[in-house]
């Protein structure tokens, strides 16, 4: 049984791909797997992604799948955790799939997982929503829903481990007033494949941090998507990710500024390293990162930027980034965005090197630092501290 689409906004009205006056906004999108065609490669949402490599979950040709293995922690009270019907009202209200996907997850899951903040509550500790691949060659599908109700606080980590080829659907519902901090961690084992949507309905002077990190899986593609229902909604994304040769890591955004005074700062960081010295058998490290923001006519008194860096360390890497910003107002606060992708600063080589610091440790520094812009800014110690010892782990494997 599908769920409607219970829009919010009403200057938002989906249409179906190709239609006049489209904007990225305004994509298609449904809880009904039919009604999607079979994305091809050459289609602008799947361009860049290796559709060889993603083991059926785009087209209906995965082996049968299951419900993936979902860990929930909860801190002492104030919060808590149930399994719904994919046909409740409160799944599915922060937004529907908006590719293939995302709907046949939608369609397999016969249960969501639902978290729960209690009004005005407070929690003492982080929420960890831990999932758990079905396995090397098995297939599994996920609905997470993450609910804070008005003037709540909660942090809520959601960390993915494990093997197999997983296809989920996240949602945030952030209430009225109420601040969430998340921070989601893509630590597959090589062969994870993993292909993702993922919500934020940002509420009346709601605050979101969202944090993403991807280190690994073979493919992993994450669709994030921000949509305000209230003025002074703030919505902070920022993201890091290292791929090593073999691994190809995709993030398509979308911040949709559709209400007045809202606030999005979009940060992400990629490090990218390939396998030159192997010759014909090298592979090659590729990432994709696309940033759209929508201002909308009515959404006077926006201020957003986005930015995306990327370090390639190494031959045999790729890195594309295509920042977009669409405006149909003038009546705004700023906007901006920027991307970067290259190799290392040769000023900052110079300054280390001329002081003692040999080149390969020169460069470590440099990786180190640019992440540290990212890293820092997560509240919480034990995630900086095992990011930190991520990037650590990667730059001991590396070639520089």
């Amino acid at each position: 049984m599908t769920t409607p689409l219970q829009e919010t906004e009403a200057t938002i009205n989906p249409v179906k791909a190709g239609s006049e006056h489209q904007t990225k906004g305004d994509r298609f999108a449904s809880f009904n797997v039919e009604d999607f065609s079979v994305p091809r490669g050459k289609d602008e949402d799947w361009r860049f992604t290796p559709m060889r490599q993603l083991r059926g979950l785009h087209d209906g040709t995965a082996a049968a799948g299951s419900r993936a293995n979902v860990n929930v922690d909860l801190p002492s009270s104030g919060a808590s955790y149930s399994e719904l019907d994919p046909s409740d009202e409160r799944a599915g209200r922060a937004g529907a799939p908006v590719d293939r996907a995302a709907a046949q997850a939608w369609t397999e899951n016969t249960v969501a997982d639902y978290v729960h903040v209690e009004k005005n509550a407070v929690l003492d500790g982080p929420i960890t929503i831990t999932i758990t691949g079905a396995g090397e060659d098995a297939v599994s599908y996920g609905t997470i829903v993450v609910e804070l109700d008005s003037h709540a606080e909660a942090v809520v980590i959601v960390k993915y481990e494990g093997s197999g080829a997983h296809s989920d659907n996240l949602e945030f519902v952030i209430g009225d007033g109420a601040k969430l901090t998340t921070v989601v961690l893509e630590d597959w084992n090589r062969d994870g494949v993993h292909l993702s949507n993922s919500h934020l309905q940002v509420g009346r002077d709601a605050t979101v941090r969202h944090y993403y990190a991807a280190f690994g899986g073979e493919v992993v593609r994450s669709v994030p998507h921000v949509r305000y229902t209230g003025p002074g909604g703030d919505a902070e994304l920022l993201g890091m990710y290292f791929a090593d040769a073999g691994q190809y890591f995709e993030q398509r955004l979308l911040v949709d500024h559709s209400v007045k005074n809202c606030r999005s700062n979009v940060l992400y960081k990629g490090a990218l390293q390939g396998e030159p010295s192997k010759g014909s058998a090298s592979r090659d490290a590729r990432t994709a990162w696309i940033g759209d923001v929508l201002i909308r006519p009515d959404a006077t008194g926006t201020d957003t930027y986005e930015k995306n860096n990327n370090l390639l360390l190494t031959e045999g890497a790729r890195a594309d980034s295509v920042p977009n910003l669409e405006i149909q107002t003038g009546e705004i606060i700023g906007a901006g965005h920027a991307a970067t992708v290259g190799r290392f600063d040769d000023e900052q080589m110079f300054y280390m090197q001329s002081r003692g610091i040999t080149a390969t440790a020169a460069k470590m520094l440099i990786v180190r630092g640019f992440f540290t812009d990212v890293i820092r800014r997560i509240p919480l110690e034990s995630v900086r501290e095992q990011l930190e010892n991520k990037v650590e782990n990667e730059l001991q494997n590396t070639v520089l």
